[in-house]
């Protein structure tokens, strides 16, 4: 199995650089573009902990944006700290891929509501941009064409390459578990006006289908029973619009890819999954190079045979090492791989301190077994 781990780029220094070698991974993937986050440092020295305040672009923020434009990292020093950690690692010999996270970016959503997801209560998602709108599918055009000027990469990572969702994510989140996946689901349809002229376009009604949204969420808050009561034919039409979306922005994206590139997709089997591992609509399932699931529990066998069901393209397991609950990592990778996963993906080699290490060496070892 090929092996990819993940990083910061403030991760990446030369003590970094000998343990991912020491390792044996055949890849390392930097994020190019990445959303705010409170990052553990458990190698560092110098102190705890790295505060993404927002989401940034890892390499120089040149002229050219249009309305929605990326911020600058404030919190590394270099204006370029992911060109450099990727050059670092080319010239110690160990390939980089370049891993871009698109749509999720609460400092935009926030600045510009209109181009954010919008529930059936008329709630705005600040931290999903919504790829219907034509300024989010070009700024995610333009992110990609900025992250990787110059950059020598073999691979591309695309995460939240599509829709998030009700529950993905925001300070100090609050909704875990309280509601059901049904309700998230429902939660989750976009209504914004992009949308919603997408399904007059394939005839639905979009005033009584966001009110149809509306009761449907409301039962499923209340506890009533979980099966989807929405209409077959209005589901459809929910469904293609998001997808139909989805394929215009990861086209899009992947014309500045280009095709000397490996794209690898991050993305869900289950066509309906928002977040940053969005559903795998059927074109994807033949336009990209890979595709990678998720597979934080031991559910993860499970996700890779259906994700196998629907593309031929190589698939990689998500697999962490830093959760609460870390598997057996040398049988969990021999589940993997006779579930039908190509792939290993690292989660991840700058959060994963000494006492995780060990639990990162298994799973090399048994990939590459």
């Amino acid at each position: 199995m090929h092996v990819t781990g993940y990083s910061y780029p403030w991760d990446v220094d030369a003590d970094f650089i000998g343990r991912a070698a020491e390792l044996g991974v055949d890849e390392v993937a930097v994020a190019v573009a990445y959303h705010s986050a409170r990052a553990a440092t458990p190698w560092s020295e110098r102190g705890t902990s790295v505060l993404a305040r927002h989401a940034a672009l890892y390499r120089p923020v040149r002229a050219g944006w249009g309305v929605l434009r990326p911020a600058p990292a404030g919190w590394v020093e270099s204006p370029d700290s992911a060109g450099d950690a990727i050059r670092s690692l080319t010239g110690a010999g160990i390939p980089a891929a370049a891993w871009l996270v698109l749509t999720h970016n609460s400092l935009l959503g926030s600045a510009f509501p209109e181009h954010s997801v919008r529930n059936c209560f008329g709630e705005h998602y600040p931290w999903a941009l919504c790829p219907a709108h034509e300024e989010v599918r070009e700024f995610a055009s333009l992110l990609t064409a900025e992250a990787l000027a110059d950059l020598d990469v073999r691979t591309v990572v695309l995460e939240a390459c599509g829709q998030l969702g009700a529950v993905h994510q925001h300070q100090h989140e609050k909704t875990d578990a309280v509601w059901s996946p049904e309700a998230v689901r429902v939660l989750s349809v976009c209504c914004c006006p992009a949308c919603t002229e997408s399904w007059a376009e394939r005839g639905i009604d979009p005033v009584a289908t966001r009110e149809l949204l509306r009761n449907e969420a409301l039962r499923l808050i209340s506890g009533e029973q979980a099966e989807n009561r929405l209409p077959a034919e209005v589901r459809a039409v929910l469904l293609d619009t998001r997808q139909r979306a989805t394929d215009r922005l990861r086209r899009e994206v992947c014309e500045q890819i280009g095709a000397h590139r490996r794209v690898v997709l991050h993305a869900s089997a289950d066509p309906w999954a928002t977040g940053a591992l969005p559903g795998l609509t059927p074109a994807a399932a033949g336009e990209v190079d890979g595709v990678v699931v998720p597979c934080w529990k031991p559910s993860g066998p499970a996700e890779v045979a259906a994700a196998s069901a629907v593309t031929s393209a190589d698939i990689g397991a998500y697999v962490t090492a830093v959760g609460p609950e870390v598997p057996d990592m040398t049988q969990y990778v021999r589940e993997l791989r006779a579930a039908g996963a190509d792939e290993l993906h690292l989660y991840h080699l700058g959060l994963a301190g000494p006492a995780r290490w060990p639990h990162l060496r298994r799973a090399v070892e048994e990939a590459h077994s």
